[in-house]
């Protein structure tokens, strides 16, 4: 049985990290690289990293720090903000990541995808998708969730997938930092809709919640969460050994 993943996620501004709710409010937690060598040692089972003013900014993602992260993580390291070329994708993956998550890059060029996809294969390519309810409808939103792109997001994301993208992180803007659980709702559909790994976003506050979404869907394959993390809210390995006496695997 496939094991279900934990990843901490550190949305990086300016060189640190930073954490607000519903994608605003932003406030400095620490150093990406010291958090990415505690969480490499503490029980993580992949990390992401996010430049998350890079696209809204239109500029390229801060390399010299992602290289000083990467060095320091012995993880699966997924990298995005600022993704729109190929060569945005060449520059990270020689900066040490493992994986590129692509998110307003990809609304703008959705061609980006399957280039990506031929070039660096489908498990390089992670689509990441802020989405927010509006008017009854689940929209994708662009530049770290300041932009309603109007499109649909379960159709925005089967037309990802059908063109190679590998893994999805679904980050609910509505559920982001509010810690009332994540968004099952929005999740639900997105497993219904794709038979690739799906990484859920948005809402944990406790170690129930993660428990109560492997149980609700067992089509999501991680959980990523950063606040809960960062401040220490939740230890992984606490939250590991929970989630094993539950009889929900993972790796200990």
């Amino acid at each position: 049985m496939i094991t279900k993943r934990i990843i901490p996620c550190l949305d990086v501004r300016d060189g640190r990290v930073v954490k607000g709710v519903n994608f605003k409010g932003l406030g400095d937690v620490a150093s990406p690289v010291e958090l990415a060598e505690y969480y490499s040692g503490a029980g993580a089972d992949e990390l992401v990293f996010y430049d998350i003013t890079a696209s809204a900014e239109g500029r390229k993602l801060f390399t010299d720090v992602l290289c000083e992260t990467a060095s320091k993580v012995f993880i699966p390291l997924t990298v995005g903000g600022g993704i729109n070329t190929l060569r945005d994708f060449d520059r990270v993956l020689k900066c040490g990541a493992d994986k590129v998550s692509v998110n307003s890059g990809a609304i703008r060029d959705p061609s980006l995808i399957d280039a990506a996809s031929e070039r660096y294969g489908s498990q390089c390519v992670v689509l990441s998708v802020d989405v927010a309810r509006v008017g009854g409808e689940f929209h994708v939103f662009a530049k770290g969730g300041r932009e309603d792109t109007g499109m649909e997001a379960i159709g925005w994301i089967r037309r990802c997938v059908e063109h190679g993208a590998g893994e999805i992180v679904v980050n609910s803007i509505d559920t982001d930092g509010v810690k009332r659980g994540f968004d099952l709702d929005l999740l639900a559909k997105v497993c219904f809709n794709v038979k690739i790994p799906v990484i859920a976003s948005g809402g944990a506050g406790s170690v129930a919640h993660f428990i109560d979404l492997f149980r609700t869907l067992p089509g999501v394959d991680a959980g990523l969460a950063a606040s809960v993390f960062h401040f220490g809210e939740i230890r992984i390995g606490d939250l590991k050994a929970a989630m094993a006496a539950e009889g929900i695997p993972v790796r200990l």
